[in-house]
């Protein structure tokens, strides 16, 4: 008979919430900085406790709103569709649960059975959703200015990432020349989603379907990515893609990336 898998021993919650604080720096309140750590799987679980998603949606406007002004008194000189891109290297999925890792909020996070089973502590959309929460509830506990504060050191090496992308990141161009650089015809993807209407997420990957028959990898996907719409998601597919090829094969003249990668652990 199978012994049943135990659940990981968590430390004590108040250790969790002054580890957290510190590493703020904000006197955040402690049911506030709870709440912000409960999955929906967790609430399921627990007879129905709040969840962290009013946060979530509350941080993510916060997060929006100072990373757009930011941008747009950082570069001056840019337009709209320039800047739009910049945000969008900051304030993606990948990004943000990079900030979340740094922070070591996948050991925090509360997990109902089946979300820790499948290795949900270090899933990007479960990490990037709890790092809004967290914003969102220091600006309830300590207002908008410490909240701007809390966002900028947060997101700064994104931030100083964004300013060298220049044009902005467009990882599907970037395969699409690769691609065509190597013969591989034209990318394809196929794109699936998965939760509630007011939390989806989104999973792609990219192939070259057309591939010629000798390649080795074939139409296989070449990349795969996840994000909170499928633009995002086909872009986290480009650019894992891109890299799986450009270290198989290298890169040509015509097909040099048009951007570097978002660090993992910035």
């Amino acid at each position: 008979m199978t012994a049943r898998r135990r659940r990981p021993v968590e430390p004590p919650r108040d250790q969790v919430h002054a580890r957290l604080l510190e590493q703020l720096g904000l006197a955040v309140e402690v049911e506030l900085l709870e709440r912000a750590l409960v999955h929906r799987s967790w609430s399921y679980e627990n007879g129905g406790v709040p969840t962290n998603e009013r946060l979530e949606f509350l941080g993510d406007a916060v997060l929006g709103l100072v990373v757009t002004d930011e941008l747009f008194h950082r570069h001056p000189d840019l337009p709209e569709g320039r800047l739009a891109k910049l945000r969008s290297a900051v304030v993606n999925m990948r990004a943000l649960a990079s900030v979340a890792r740094a922070l070591d909020l996948g050991s925090a996070v509360r997990l109902g059975r089946g979300e820790e089973a499948t290795g949900g502590r270090d899933k990007d959309s479960i990490l990037a959703d709890t790092t809004e929460a967290v914003i969102g509830a220091a600006y309830l506990s300590c207002g908008p200015d410490a909240a701007r504060d809390l966002v900028l050191r947060l997101v700064s090496p994104l931030l100083e990432v964004s300013a060298e992308l220049g044009a902005g990141l467009d990882w599907k161009t970037s395969l699409q020349e690769l691609g065509a650089a190597h013969g591989l015809g034209p990318v394809e993807y196929l794109v699936t989603e998965e939760g509630p209407d007011h939390a989806k997420t989104f999973a792609a990957e990219a192939t070259f379907p057309e591939a010629p028959a000798d390649d080795p990898r074939g139409p296989a996907p070449r990349g795969r990515g996840e994000g909170r719409s499928k633009k995002e998601a086909e872009q986290e597919a480009a650019a894992s893609a891109w890299r799986a090829l450009h270290a198989e094969r290298g890169a040509t003249p015509a097909a040099q990336p048009l951007v570097q990668p978002v660090p993992q652990d910035a």
